[in-house]
């Protein structure tokens, strides 16, 4: 439970994907609300990008009167910028607010020389993303300041929690107009670091060379960089998600971070007969999509397997997961009479461009027939040059009649409407046999969380977050704990692709009573890693925020 001492008033949290999907800060915000407003009620809010119209409504937006509403009456903001206010349709519904930001782009040559002069923030070098990001930051600041002067009290004990470099230009706008309020700064993944790693160049053995500012510069990542390493070093507490990145902030942003890990909300997992119905269905459907690709049969008894995540071939592990797929079909040629087959999916959004007519066709016919192209259920707008259906493709994966090994592209987000599962992805989750996420870079690693909290036997690595956290929590006995965490260098690829094989070799010749074991330690394990035990970091990272906020403004 958080300390009482703390006596917070009001905490803001925002983040880009308050209310919209897009990665794994989804996932650590939407679980970790029913947590926080449990303790903070009305007080928490969130604040996120209205990036909706009333022809595409946000899915987890639920538009209505909040306590804010009086404020809302009288806001002070730049002519033309809007909020809305509600709940996020997450368990615990916090209030949420969405700020448009486009309004604001006329002021900002204005704010990059202030952050500049302040800060020293480089924003000459802006491509991409970052104008879009540091207005909707401005944005969401402005919110912050209007609401912090229309309470009035200078007494308020007041945090404003900024995530990933996105949002890095709020805080430091925050910090320069609103010293009363204690700011905190999350980096979920080094912007730097990402791009070392998106570059294919080997960021472990190599840490203790790198300078951030120098690699900004060779990656063209400057703008990026700057702002964040600003944000970072003006906030009140600086944070990250595991002791991997703790390190590498240390290296890249020159400043050692609270480690504030991941937790999840159990809530999201089904119960009992509830999860047994959700699991059959769930298997059901795969072997089904399965069957209508391939035209081929599979048993209940088949084992299912996937990865999921980002599309980032190297630092998701994706390319690790498929040939460590092709050696499993290679051993099974070799090593085992069983006539069990295996589906291996790749869970992973791409550039999508419909579901398959001949797919739909099929799933809905008496008599389903094997598809030309049976690796992949939906179309792609690029799929001569998409890098998972090319490697499918080179490990020779046609999903011919005598294959035991079946590989499946799914290429889309899964919330539900995708038009061939239409399960949303928690639910294909519940019905895996086993879920592997091999990353070279993961901060944390919610995929591997999200599997172990449903039972699933999973396999990452110790480059990943979470993967670390269970070593060191557990130790290395995943016939105990239900993961198995691989030892992962710049330099040991081949190692993890056979380690990875003979791990899911293992759970093909397992018994169903091992099976069940190791499925039951997984949830024991996940349970673990719950938002009610990690949120005592957040207490302190709190707390730390508003000891520096009070000395400074008992010198102002």
């Amino acid at each position: 439970m958080f300390n009482e001492l703390l006596m917070l008033d009001l905490l803001f949290e925002t983040s880009w994907e308050v209310c919209n999907k897009v990665g794994g800060i989804y996932a650590v915000l939407s679980t970790k609300a029913k947590t926080l407003q449990k303790e903070y009620k009305n007080n928490l809010i969130f604040i996120g990008p209205d990036l909706w119209t009333d022809e595409n409504p946000s899915p987890t937006f639920i538009e209505g009167r909040t306590p804010l509403a009086a404020w809302q009456r009288q806001a002070r903001l730049p002519e033309g910028m809007r909020v809305r206010l509600g709940h996020w349709d997450v368990p615990g519904k916090p209030i949420a607010v969405l700020v448009t930001f486009d309004v604001l782009y006329p002021y900002k040559d204005a704010l990059y020389t202030e952050m500049w002069k302040r800060y020293h923030v480089d924003s000459l070098h802006a491509y991409g993303d970052y104008d879009e990001s540091c207005m909707f930051a401005y944005a969401a600041a402005l919110v912050i300041e209007s609401i912090v002067k229309w309470k009035n009290d200078p007494a308020l004990r007041i945090v404003a929690h900024f995530d990933e470099w996105t949002t890095g230009m709020g805080l430091l706008y925050v910090k320069s107009h609103l010293p009363q309020v204690a700011t905190v700064f999350t980096t979920h993944a080094t912007s730097i670091g990402r791009s070392i790693c998106g570059n294919g160049k080997p960021l472990y053995d190599y840490m203790p060379g790198y300078f951030g500012d120098q690699m900004a510069a060779e990656l063209n990542m400057q703008s990026k960089h700057s702002l964040e390493k600003a944000a970072a070093h003006a906030a009140d507490a600086f944070t990250t998600v595991s002791d991997v990145t703790a390190r590498e902030c240390l290296q890249l942003l020159e400043r050692y971070p609270i480690v504030t890990p991941n937790g999840f909300e159990q809530n999201y997992v089904p119960k009992g007969a509830n999860f047994t119905a959700k699991r059959n269905a769930a298997r059901q459907r795969m072997l089904q999509v399965a069957a209508c690709l391939t035209g081929q049969s599979y048993a209940d008894d088949t084992l299912i397997i996937a990865t999921s995540g980002r599309l980032e071939m190297r630092n998701k592990g994706i390319d690790v997961y498929l040939d460590a797929v092709a050696s499993l079909r290679d051993s099974l040629g070799f090593v085992s009479s069983k006539d069990r087959k295996v589906v291996a999916l790749v869970l992973v959004p791409a550039w999508m461009k419909s579901p398959r007519a001949d797919l739909l066709e099929n799933l809905h016919a008496d008599n389903p027939h094997r598809l030309f192209d049976p690796v992949i259920t939906h179309h792609l707008h690029n799929q001569d040059i998409d890098p998972i259906y090319n490697r499918i493709n080179a490990l020779g994966f046609h999903n011919e009649p005598q294959d035991k090994v079946t590989v499946i592209d799914v290429p889309c987000y899964l919330h539900g409407d995708d038009g061939i599962f239409n399960m949303t992805y928690y639910d294909l989750l519940a019905g895996l046999d086993a879920a592997v996420f091999p990353s070279y870079y993961e901060p944390w690693g919610y995929t591997p969380l999200e599997s172990a909290a449903f039972g699933v036997p999973t396999i990452t690595t110790d480059l990943a977050g979470f993967g670390q956290w269970v070593l060191d929590s557990f130790g290395d006995d995943s016939d105990r704990y239900g993961v198995k965490v691989l030892h992962r260098t710049d330099s040991n690829y081949g190692e993890t692709v056979r380690a990875i094989a003979m791990s899911l070799m293992n759970l093909y010749v397992m018994s169903d009573k091992t099976y069940r074991a190791i499925r039951n330690a997984n949830r024991t394990t996940s349970k673990a890693a719950s938002w009610d035990n990690f949120i005592k970091y957040y207490d302190s990272a709190y707390e730390q925020a508003l000891l520096h906020a009070d000395e400074r403004n008992k010198k102002s």
